[in-house]
Parts: C-alpha cells; structure tokens; sequence
C-alpha cells in the first residue's frame, strides 16, 4: 500500500492536465478514455461518451452519492481508503486496462473507500495514448494525456510512503 504524505497534498490539489471549466469544452477524440470520479463519469455517459475504464466510489466531495450509473460496463470492485493507493486498486486498473485494450470490453471500478489518487495509477499503467478525465472539484474537469504526464505521475508515486 502506498500512503500519500502530508508534503504531497498541496501539489496533488493542482491539476495535472488542462483545466476545463465546463464538460462539453472537452474533446477526447477517439482516444482510450479513462474517466475518475463519479461526477467526471456520470458526466461523460451525459455527454454520451463511453470511457473505456471508469473509476467511481459512490461518493461526491466525500458525501455519499444516490446517483444511480445505468452503463454496460463490466463491474470490478476495489478497497481503497482514503489518501492511499492499495494493491488492490491498483490491480484493479491493471485489470480493467487490459481486458479494455486487449478484449475491447468496458469496466467499472467500484472503490470502497476513495478513489482521489487512482488518477496516478491510471496515468502509469495506460497506454500512451490515453486522456485521463478527473473532476477538480468547484473548477471544473482536468483532461490529462497519459503520455504527456507519465513520467509525473511515476515520479509523484515515488514519493509516497510504502506500507
């Protein structure tokens, strides 16, 4: 388990792409779509796109959400709690990433707990060509392009602390 410290929390509040303030300034293209949080996601399926891999806690701005996702994609399950990166989270992306880009199937993640950080994993482990969509919360969306931003995202997992 990765545990993010306290000198990190500052920067991981600023984005890591391009800040939109409204969802439908937002281009994908046909890009492989990773969408984090439940707002980001439930305004994509909206929007009427289709994240190839989508991560949710059923919670928005830590209180619980009664939204209801009416989408095909295969459900996995995941324990994360809050301000960490479990094993398990992280083998849950790996998971639906590549049943995603090798079967062409779509996947849920469901976090008990929080899924803030899977935005990290999510840039390391996707394929170069991929936008990240993640909420930032009373701004607006962060649209990241997994290529740009990987060696980021590998260098801020360095810095967390390993239990």
């Amino acid at each position: 388990m990765y545990i993010l410290p306290e000198e990190l929390r500052a920067e991981l509040k600023r984005p890591l792409g391009e800040l939109h303030r409204s969802f439908s300034d937002v281009d994908v293209g046909d890009s492989f779509l990773i969408t984090v949080g439940d707002v980001t996601t439930r305004n994509a399926l909206e929007h009427g796109l289709k994240p190839d891999v989508s991560i949710i806690d059923n919670r928005i701005q830590r209180r619980d959400s009664e939204h209801e996702f009416r989408d095909t994609a295969t459900i996995l399950r995941s324990r994360n709690p809050p301000g960490t990166v479990t094993e398990s989270l992280w083998k849950s992306i790996e998971e639906a990433i590549e049943g995603a880009t090798g079967r062409g199937e779509r996947f849920m993640i469901v976090v008990d707990g929080e899924e803030d950080l899977a935005v990290l994993p999510s840039i390391i482990l996707a394929p170069p060509d991929t936008v990240i969509l993640y909420g930032q919360p009373d701004e607006g969306v962060v649209l990241v392009r997994a290529g740009e931003t990987s060696s980021k995202a590998e260098e801020l997992m360095k810095k967390f602390e390993e239990a």
